[in-house]
């Protein structure tokens, strides 16, 4: 273990004090599924109550407005729960942003609702380590930073409520928040159990598709018909045709069709596609464009897609390089060994990144089996994990990037 000044020891020893297994606990409890408004509300009060503890002005805030494509080609609108945002005095000289998503992927009917203990030291639940682990450690770290000289530290937190669902209704708010901000932490579970943080990621695009033909019968009259299950399917093909080692592309589903004798007059794609750069989505935009040009003259149909990349790429880049290291030799100092690798995966890192600031996305607790009914949390993790963030805010605080 490195050696710490008296200051970092004092602050650390103060973050792994913090009662952080009790609040996961009774956050893990509250179901907060990314479409459980109510159990959302819950959770942000819950939340609002426990960073009321730090200074500045805290609120609630509305979600922006979001509309989707449902099985019948109609853009309806998508209510989203309400994010916790708090500001932490925006005059001092070093600005930080700190991030983390209240919501889960466990809807409310879901049979995993409740914690327990799988063995020794290691909790099950929903949420526990994505993320309501994450939480309980920022939280952890910035009272202990409080509870020291914090006067040069200035800092917005965000808790988003949409964030395993691509955070379209507090996508603006982040990247409001990150606007002028010299780095920024968020607190996803760790790629690995091992602690190994998450590097490079690509982008995340979400396409509907709505294929309009035109219906006929389909024994006395199929020639009349524009059959919108099929020039869904060719467009389905021809975008996947287009992946590369640097663009994925997954169609996930077509909704549309009827009777068996009846030409079918409307069909919806929705398809993911992850780029692995800027010059990748620019690529797969192109993909896209000339794919439904295609389709639709090939088979008599109009198409409207509806969707983006709500999730740019996030390449490495010498500034968040330089705080991977910054994060490194404090988990070294901590006797914690630190890396990184790319991830597959994406989250609000990747607007963060997108906005010109240098970002640590994977600063959560160790655990795994995330996003699904086996998902568990290392409890030690919580004190390590603290204990990380306290030291390297202290350091980003003092100059020593």
């Amino acid at each position: 273990m490195g050696r710490l000044a008296s200051t970092e020891q004092e602050c650390v020893e103060r973050s792994a004090a913090e009662p952080m297994l009790d609040r996961v606990q009774a956050w893990a409890a509250v179901n907060s599924g990314s479409r459980n408004l109510a159990g959302l509300a819950d959770m942000a009060g819950l939340l609002a109550d426990a960073f009321s503890a730090l200074p500045g002005e805290l609120s609630l805030v509305d979600p922006a407005p979001v509309d989707a494509i449902d099985r019948a080609g109609r853009t309806v609108a998508i209510d989203h729960g309400r994010n916790v945002h708090l500001k932490v005095r925006p005059k001092a000289p070093v600005q930080l942003l700190f991030t983390g998503h209240m919501d889960t992927v466990f809807d409310v009917d879901h049979p995993f609702q409740a914690t327990s203990w799988l063995e020794d030291g290691v909790l099950g639940g929903p949420g526990v380590a994505d993320m309501k682990g994450g939480i309980a450690v920022m939280l952890a770290a910035l009272k202990a930073i409080e509870a020291g000289d914090a006067a040069d530290l200035g800092y917005e937190i965000v808790l988003n409520s949409d964030e395993e669902v691509g955070s379209p209704g507090s996508a603006a708010l982040i990247a409001e928040a990150a606007r002028g901000k010299r780095a920024a932490l968020t607190y996803e579970p760790a790629a690995l159990p091992d602690g190994t943080l998450a590097g490079a990621r690509p982008g995340s695009g979400n396409f509907s598709f709505v294929v309009r033909g035109r219906s006929a019968h389909a024994g006395r009259n199929p020639e009349d018909g524009r059959n919108a299950i099929v020039a869904a399917a060719d467009l389905a093909l021809r975008l996947e045709r287009g992946k590369r080692p640097q663009l994925s592309v997954n169609p996930a589903r077509v909704d549309g069709g009827g009777p068996n004798n009846v030409v079918p007059d409307l069909a919806v794609l929705h398809v993911n596609l992850r780029p692995a750069s800027p010059e990748d989505q620019t690529a797969a935009r192109s993909l896209i464009e000339s794919s439904v040009a295609t389709v639709a003259a090939e088979h008599d149909v109009a198409i409207c897609a509806h969707g983006g990349f709500g999730r740019p790429p996030k390449p490495m880049t010498p500034q968040s390089e330089a705080l991977f290291e910054l994060v490194k030799q404090a988990g070294a100092d901590l006797g914690q060994q630190i890396g990184w690798q790319p991830s597959g995966g994406v989250c609000d890192g990747n607007n963060i990144a997108a906005c010109g600031v240098p970002v640590v996305d994977t600063m959560g607790v160790r655990g795994g089996k995330i996003h699904s009914a086996e998902e568990y949390l290392i409890v030690d993790s919580l004190r390590e994990r603290a204990a990380l963030s306290a030291l390297a805010i202290l350091r980003l605080v003092g100059g020593r990037a």
